[in-house]
């Protein structure tokens, strides 16, 4: 996690967001223990009230498990839930942006599946016209 605070979100809800994404890229795993709230506290100069309102959040959502007396460790499943989440979201609210800008650049989904498409109007650069050089 990186020191770094944005002013136009709540701390806590950057530090949850932050967990988000350590569970996402895999660099915290299922059963894996988030960091104590007083070192999390501690190392980015947080109130430790702070941190425990974005690990609460992230309990809440149960991506996050408490464990009386041990800490807060990852819940089972949590990455999944998180992907599933994350799909349904570009689904929902990027896809169609997507979508319509490939539509407007003339492209289709092989397009992008197989490499650039090489328009029909036009050759493609140093490609071979015939004629001597």
């Amino acid at each position: 996690m990186e020191p770094h605070w944005d002013d136009s979100l709540p701390i806590y809800r950057q530090l949850r967001d932050r967990v988000v994404a350590m569970i996402l890229e895999g660099v915290l795993k299922e059963g894996d223990a988030l960091p104590s709230v007083r070192n999390v506290a501690a190392e980015f100069r947080l109130n430790p009230l702070t941190v425990l309102r974005g690990y609460q959040q992230l309990v809440e959502e149960n991506l996050v498990e408490k464990r009386r007396g041990r800490g807060m460790f990852v819940s089972a499943g949590a990455r999944e839930a998180l992907m599933k989440d994350e799909r349904a979201r570009f689904l929902s609210e990027e896809w169609p942006k997507v979508r319509a800008r490939i539509q407007r650049l003339g492209l289709s989904l092989a397009d992008l599946l197989h490499g650039e498409p090489a328009p029909a109007s036009r050759p493609n650069p140093g490609e071979d016209r015939g004629g001597d050089h």
